[in-house]
């Protein structure tokens, strides 16, 4: 049976953590657009009533390097609100600009270089580059989302003579799938089809983004104690 729905996301805390959730001062979560409807689904599922997510378009992937005056504008907004923060966000493609602001502000961020790294784990995604280099990576968000961000986001609609030059060293479709979702399976399989790749698939759940919510949920409640 299809788990795509958030609903069934399983929860990475256990009961005692989730009846201490109301004891913690109230923070957010900032994060990609691409990992919001998973960041949420976390929160439903573990109860976790006071953590907020802020998030900045996933479009912005495009253009990597307005992404860290984004997100210094939402700790700056979240800060004069008195609270607590947290950046689910890799690098992507900032070229260490993000970390050296997060550095001078003091604001934690998940591990990785970008989603693929952090929904798979760090030892896994190596595996993966060292068996294939040439390998297309997607997610849930972007196989949701592959015609507008990847066919018309590059432009292929109205130029397909840059297939060739945006797509031509790859020659796998690596799908690191969030759910077990058939739908999505299906349209991982077809937009494979469409760049010319061969397919392949991996669960990851929700990796070591649940984890590192979980850790940063845990810190909270310590900086009251």
């Amino acid at each position: 049976m299809p788990s795509g729905d958030p609903s069934s996301v399983q929860p990475v805390t256990d009961r005692v953590e989730r009846q201490a959730a109301d004891a913690v001062p109230g923070a957010v979560i900032i994060t990609c657009s691409a990992l919001l409807r998973e960041i949420q689904a976390l929160i439903k599922a573990n109860g976790w009533t006071h953590l907020e997510v802020a998030s900045i378009s996933a479009e912005l992937h495009n253009r990597p390097e307005r992404i860290p005056d984004a997100v210094e504008k939402l700790v700056d907004t979240a800060r004069a609100q008195g609270q607590l923060v947290f950046v689910a966000y890799g690098d992507c493609g900032t070229g260490g600009r993000l970390d050296a602001l997060l550095e001078r502000e003091g604001v934690e961020r998940i591990p990785g270089a970008h989603c693929y790294q952090f929904y798979s784990g760090s030892e896994q995604f190596r595996q993966f580059e060292e068996a294939e280099l040439g390998t297309f990576y997607l997610t849930d968000f972007l196989v949701r989302h592959f015609d507008r961000l990847v066919i018309r986001g590059l432009g292929l609609d109205r130029k397909p003579e840059l297939e060739p030059l945006l797509f031509g060293h790859y020659r796998k479709l690596l799908y690191l799938a969030q759910s077990e979702d058939e739908e999505l399976q299906q349209r991982a399989q077809a937009a494979a089809q469409r760049l010319g790749l061969s397919y392949a698939y991996h669960y990851t759940g929700s990796g070591e983004l649940g984890r590192s919510l979980q850790r940063f949920n845990r810190q909270l409640r310590v900086g009251l104690s």
